[in-house]
C-alpha cells in the first residue's frame, strides 16, 4: 500500500518535528523551505528575507536547553543552558542528521498555494503548488498538510498610532532589521516595545548610545534567566508548580510572584511596574535591563505622543531632541495567503482552530497548523508533541471530538484568555507550557502516568512530578515511547551543570538532587496553602497532606 504524502510547509523548528513524527508514523513527508538552509528563525542572516522573522547577532534564547529540546534526542551536555542562535543551529544540524531528516528538504522552494482537491469531502488530498528559485512551477498532490511557518511572520508596524512618523528625519525601522549595535554609536535612540527584542535590543544598544531612551505604554513585569540557586528559571516550572498555580487564588499566586520579582528590583521604583498583574502579561526576561537603568544609560518613558522632525514628544509631556534612531519591537502579525480564507480565515492574529491546530470545520482533518502558539516556556516540545498528535490524526489512529465540540473548545479558550490577559495582538495564541503540553499529550496518550509510577518506580515520578516539567517524560509511556527517556530524565541535572564546571576544582560540587531538598520545602509550604484554600474540596481526597509528604521525603532527600 503507497505511504500518505505529506507537505510541510516549513523546514524550521517545527517543520524538522514535523518531518520526524512523520517518518515515526510510516508517513511520507516533503518540506518545502522557502530560504537556502533549514533552522527558520533561529538562523541568523544580515539581511532580513521577505514575510519571516529575522534574528540579530547576538540574540541568546530564553528557554534552557532541557526545557527545549526534543523529546528523544537530548542536547550535548557541554552545551551552554541558554544557548546563543548558532549553537541552536548546531543542535538542529545534529538532529537532522542523525534522524536523517534533511533529505526529505527541497530547499528554495516556495509553497504559493494550498488547496482543497475537487473531491476533498471523500479523499481529504490537498493541491500544493510550489515555486523554486529559478521560478519553476510545480502542483503536487498531498494526503495531508503541516503548516510550520510559526506566528513571526509579517512585521507589525502600526506607523498610524505615531503622528509626524512620516516627517520625522531621524532613521526608523522594525526590529527584525536590526543587527549590531556599531552602527549608533553616540548616537541618541528609542526602542519602542518592552518585550523580549525591545528589552534586548535596548540593552545592547545602550551599551554604545549616547542615551538609550525605552517607550513602554504599560510597563512590564521582568522576570531572570537566572533563577534561584543559579540555576535556569524555568527549570522550576515544574508540574506541581503548575497544580498549585492552578488550584490557588490568582490573587495570591500574582501578589507571591510579583513580590520575588520585586525583590530583585523594586518594579514600581524603576518606573515598569505595570497596572496589571504578572499573569495577566506575557512576561519580559531580561538579566541585564535593571542594571542598564541603574546606570542611567537606559530610561524608561511612556507611550510617544508625536514626533516633530528630530523632536519626540512622549505622553508625560517629556521631550527628546536629535532623535537618530527609533527601533519599532512592536511584534509581529501571523497571515498564510497561500491558504484560501474559507480554510482558515485570520483577523487581528486570531485563527479559530481546535488546541490552536485544527480548522473544526473541514470534512476531513488532514490540515495541521503546527507551533501556532505563545508559550510561557519552550516551543520546540510543544511542536514536536503536536506534530505526533497530528500525524496519528492523519493515520486515523487518532480521532478528533465532533465539529461542536471542538467548536466549543476554541469558544471557552477565547473567553478564558480573554478574562486573563490584557487586550494585545500579542495574547491571542498564549499557552501555559506544562497544561498545554500535558492537553496534546492526552490525546496522544503520553502523559505520565505519575500515580502509577509513585507505586511502581517512586524514584522516577518524583523526578516527573518535583523536578523541571523537560520534553522526555512525553516518551516514558505510549505511542513513540523510547527507550531512552528514562535514564534522560535521571542525567538531566549532570547536563544542566555539566558546561559551568569549566575550571577544575577539588572541592566537592553540589548534587543537582539538592534542589529537591530546597523544592521539597517549597512544595510542603505550597501543599499546606492549597489545602487551606480548598478544605472542602480536597478534605476527601487529601485527609492528611502532612503525612503524604512525610511518605515521600525518604525519596527526596538522598543520603549523605
Amino acid at each position: 500500500m503507497t505511504r500518505r504524502r505529506v507537505a510541510v510547509v516549513g523546514g524550521g523548528s517545527s517543520g524538522l518535528a514535523c518531518i520526524k513524527s512523520c517518518l515515526d508514523e510510516g508517513l511520507d513527508p516533503v518540506c518545502f523551505e522557502s530560504s537556502n538552509d533549514i533552522g527558520g528563525l533561529w538562523r541568523f542572516k544580515e539581511n532580513p528575507e521577505s514575510d519571516r522573522a529575522s534574528i540579530y547577532h547576538s540574540v541568546i534564547i530564553n528557554t534552557s536547553k532541557e526545557v527545549m529540546c526534543f523529546s528523544d534526542f537530548p542536547i550535548p551536555a557541554h552545551f551552554p543552558n541558554y544557548m546563543h542562535n548558532s549553537l541552536i543551529m548546531d543542535y538542529f544540524r545534529m538532529y537532522a542528521d542523525h534522524f536523517q531528516l534533511t533529505k526529505h528538504v527541497r530547499l528554495n522552494t516556495k509553497v504559493l498555494q494550498v488547496k482543497q482537491r475537487t473531491d476533498f469531502s471523500r479523499s481529504g488530498q490537498w493541491d500544493v503548488e510550489t515555486e523554486n528559485k529559478e521560478g519553476k512551477r510545480e502542483k503536487h498532490i498531498f494526503d495531508a498538510v503541516m503548516i510550520c511557518i510559526g506566528h513571526h511572520c509579517i512585521p507589525n508596524l502600526p506607523l498610524h498610532d505615531f503622528p509626524g512618523i512620516d516627517a520625522f528625519t531621524g532613521k526608523y525601522f522594525h526590529s527584525r532589521d536590526y543587527k549590531t549595535p556599531e552602527e549608533w554609536r553616540n548616537k541618541k535612540v528609542i526602542v519602542i516595545g518592552i518585550g523580549n527584542s525591545g528589552g534586548d535590543i535596548a540593552v545592547e544598544l545602550s551599551r554604545v548610545t549616547k542615551q538609550l531612551y525605552l517607550s513602554t505604554r504599560r510597563g512590564a513585569w521582568i522576570l531572570n534567566r537566572v533563577g534561584d540557586n543559579g540555576l535556569p528559571l524555568d527549570l522550576a516550572f515544574t508540574r506541581l508548580a503548575s497544580y498549585l498555580q492552578k488550584i490557588l487564588p490568582f490573587s495570591y499566586t500574582c501578589s507571591w510572584f510579583e513580590g520575588r520579582l520585586n525583590k530583585r528590583f523594586d518594579h514600581a521604583l524603576y518606573n515598569l511596574k505595570p497596572k496589571h498583574r504578572v499573569f495577566n502579561q506575557h512576561p519580559t526576561l531580561n538579566d541585564e535591563l535593571p542594571n542598564r537603568i541603574l546606570s542611567g544609560t537606559v530610561q524608561v518613558k511612556p507611550n510617544i505622543r508625536c514626533f516633530k522632525g528630530s523632536t519626540v514628544e512622549f505622553d508625560d509631556g517629556s521631550v527628546v531632541k536629535d532623535v537618530d534612531l527609533v527601533v519599532f519591537a512592536t511584534g509581529y502579525r501571523f497571515s498564510y495567503p497561500f491558504l484560501g480564507s474559507h480554510v482558515v480565515s485570520v483577523s487581528d492574529n486570531k485563527a479559530s482552530l481546535f488546541k490552536y491546530m485544527f480548522p473544526p470545520e473541514l470534512d476531513r482533518p488532514t490540515l495541521a497548523f503546527i507551533g501556532l502558539v505563545q508559550p510561557l516556556g519552550a516551543i520546540m516540545p510543544i511542536s514536536e508533541l503536536q506534530s505526533r498528535w497530528a500525524t496519528r490524526v492523519f493515520k486515523g489512529c487518532a480521532k478528533l471530538p465532533s465539529t461542536a465540540a471542538m467548536l466549543q473548545d476554541i469558544q471557552y479558550k477565547e473567553k478564558a484568555m480573554a478574562q486573563r490577559y490584557v487586550t494585545s495582538s500579542r495574547h491571542t495564541i498564549q499557552v501555559d507550557f506544562v497544561p498545554y503540553m500535558d492537553e496534546i499529550a492526552d490525546m496522544i496518550g503520553v502523559r505520565p502516568k505519575i500515580l502509577r509510577m509513585l507505586l511502581t518506580e517512586p524514584r522516577l515520578a518524583l523526578h516527573v512530578l518535583l523536578g523541571p516539567c523537560t520534553p522526555y517524560q512525553y516518551r516514558l509511556n505510549g505511542p513513540g515511547k523510547w527507550a531512552g527517556a528514562r535514564q534522560a530524565i535521571f542525567t538531566q541535572w549532570e547536563r544542566v551543570t555539566k558546561p559551568m564546571q569549566t575550571r577544575p576544582d577539588k572541592q566537592k560540587q553540589p548534587e543537582p538532587m539538592s534542589l529537591y531538598r530546597w523544592f521539597f520545602l517549597m512544595s510542603a509550604a505550597g501543599v499546606s496553602l492549597a489545602v487551606y484554600f480548598n478544605k472542602g474540596k480536597l478534605a476527601a481526597v487529601l485527609p492528611d497532606p502532612t503525612a503524604a509528604l512525610g511518605n515521600v521525603k525518604g525519596y527526596l532527600m538522598p543520603q549523605s
